[in-house]
């Protein structure tokens, strides 16, 4: 069948854990359907579109509208019936370029990822369609954990108006997916009457690992995320100023690097910091550290991060939070913490026993061969397309 997949985020090269879903989605349905591509991007101009054309059959991309909470557009979506990011950040263009491409009457179906690209419901009603990756946790947690009443109550009114906005949006789409059972219970609570709900886990593409042959180093620690990301910022602040020095006590050579831009973000206590910035291929960074870090205090979803350490044989120390919504246990394919000592002690402990790194790596790595490869997970997928058409 002809699929029509919308996208906030272009997805090549596949940099962040949004482009990784999204590319191995459409990487895996093209095995069986014809898949258009019409996405956003920050500039249009250098979008790599060659990088799909091997698993789209066309690419269309627009200049993606970042959100702006001082518009004349956010401002007055304080008095409208959604949440004003998607009253500022909706393009025309963006909407009537679906119009066209759906008005030829060739597509079967229409999957929209994220709520961003689901807001354009009015360019493709008259098709079935799946909304991708129904996420909600996010606005659940900065609803309950705002530090400040003035933003607790700014919070809230955006999930009050995401709850009206999502139980009018989702009767519209045959199906909505999330990325776990977490994220489904925050789905189902919102929008009770709706029951058509499937978890579509994030994933890994373990093949593409084979080639990565590192030595791991030991005292190296590793995290993978952009420090402009509010939570990654958040983690990396608590850690390096609160965890590391209890670990570099015990461990005066331990060293963290983070990858990803970081904006100018400076980090309190920076002591055997290396910020190595936006790299090209980050699989040998993760593949040669020996432990991965992943102290996430807040945001919904799961976290590829871990998944891509688990991939690559590098074992986790994780939050609670940052372990949320994958199918894991504690001593066995990860280890979990989340108070400061804890997880100094958590790290220390890892960085000193070998045997424990091994067994973590083992179980973990078997874990993604299970649930976690997209190879295991497509098949589902495929089945919610054929029950959605």
């Amino acid at each position: 069948m002809r699929i029509l997949f919308l996208s906030a985020w272009f997805p090549f090269p596949a940099d962040n854990g949004s482009k990784l879903r999204i590319y191995n989605l459409i990487s895996g349905l093209s095995s069986k359907h014809e898949i258009s591509l019409l996405s956003f991007a920050d500039d249009p101009r250098m979008a790599q579109v060659d990088g799909l054309q091997d698993i789209c059959e066309s690419v269309q991309v627009l200049p993606n509208r970042k959100y702006d909470a001082y518009s004349r557009r956010a401002i007055l979506g304080f008095f409208g019936t959604k949440p004003r990011v998607l009253a500022d950040r909706y393009v025309p263009e963006m909407e009537q370029a679906i119009r066209k491409e759906v008005s030829s009457g060739s597509y079967d179906l229409v999957i929209a990822s994220q709520f961003y690209m689901a807001d354009y419901l009015k360019g493709f009603a008259r098709i079935p369609a799946i909304f991708e990756e129904a996420e909600v946790g996010v606005f659940t947690d900065a609803a309950e954990q705002a530090d400040h009443w003035l933003r607790q109550t700014r919070n809230k009114l955006t999930l009050f108006k995401l709850r009206s906005y999502f139980r009018t949006l989702l009767p519209n789409f045959s199906f909505s997916t999330v990325v776990s059972e977490t994220e489904k219970k925050y789905l189902a609570n919102l929008v009770p009457n709706y029951q058509s709900i499937e978890v579509i886990p994030n994933g890994v593409n373990l093949a593409s690992y084979e080639n990565v042959q590192e030595q791991p180093q030991p005292g190296s620690m590793i995290f993978s995320g952009a420090l402009t990301f509010a939570p990654n910022y958040h983690a990396m602040k608590w850690f390096t100023e609160q965890v590391f020095p209890l670990v570099l006590k015990a461990n005066p050579e331990a060293q963290l690097t983070i990858t990803g831009d970081h904006a100018g973000l400076g980090l309190a206590n920076d002591r055997n910091v290396i910020f190595a910035g936006y790299v090209d291929d980050i699989r040998p960074l993760i593949a040669s550290s020996w432990i991965s870090l992943v102290p996430i205090l807040s945001g919904g979803g799961t976290r590829l991060k871990i998944l891509e350490a688990f991939g690559l044989q590098t074992p986790v120390v994780a939050t609670s939070k940052g372990a949320q919504g994958l199918e894991v246990r504690h001593e066995k394919h990860l280890l979990i913490a989340d108070t400061v000592e804890s997880f100094a002690e958590q790290t220390i402990r890892l960085l000193n026993d070998s045997e424990l790194r091994y067994e973590l790596v083992s179980n973990a790595l078997q874990l993604v061969r299970e649930r976690y490869d997209w190879d295991v997970i497509m098949p589902k997928f495929h089945s919610i397309i054929a029950s959605a058409v």
